[in-house]
């Protein structure tokens, strides 16, 4: 059984999604884990498709778009529906959200938003709300000094 999820919040002001995204997958592939992109918008999902073939330059990260007869077998699954790949970890884009039970059987849920959309802060704010009432343990990490630094944490609640 998976320990309890914790929730990471990244608001991009410096940084790009690709890059962060990149950063972040290598390191949760590396760990073992399966990973959910979740997006409602599909050229995204299309640009991070394309861009998964080509970064890390050193490296590959195995990748496949939801719908291809081959979910349940993608380490790493870009689409806009539910977890198909038995994923320990989840990746929430522009407004995509996961349920009470997704989220509380997970190990980790990035959140990743852009800290010049007022709509998406906003948004961000909501999920944090929705997700420590849940009582997943929450952390707000920013770029705005160009390096990642953790702002604010909230500890897991029975």
């Amino acid at each position: 059984m998976p320990a309890a999820a914790t929730a990471m919040f990244y608001h991009l002001t410096t940084k790009g999604l690709d890059d962060t995204l990149t950063t972040i997958l290598t390191r949760a592939v590396g760990q073992g884990w399966r990973v959910m992109i979740r997006s409602p918008d599909a050229d995204l999902i299309r640009h991070l498709e394309s861009r998964l073939w080509l970064d890390p330059a050193d490296s590959f990260l195995p990748h496949g778009v939801e719908g291809s007869g081959q979910d349940a077998a993608q380490p790493i699954l870009l689409g806009a529906g539910p977890i198909t790949n038995a994923a320990r970890a989840l990746f929430l884009l522009s407004g995509a959200q996961a349920t009470q039970t997704e989220a509380t059987s997970l190990e980790r849920i990035w959140l990743i938003f852009d800290g010049g959309d007022p709509a998406a802060v906003e948004a961000a704010r909501a999920e944090w709300a929705r997700m420590t009432g849940w009582g997943i343990a929450a952390q707000y990490w920013s770029d705005a000094t160009g390096n990642w630094v953790k702002k604010t944490e909230r500890p897991a609640s029975p």
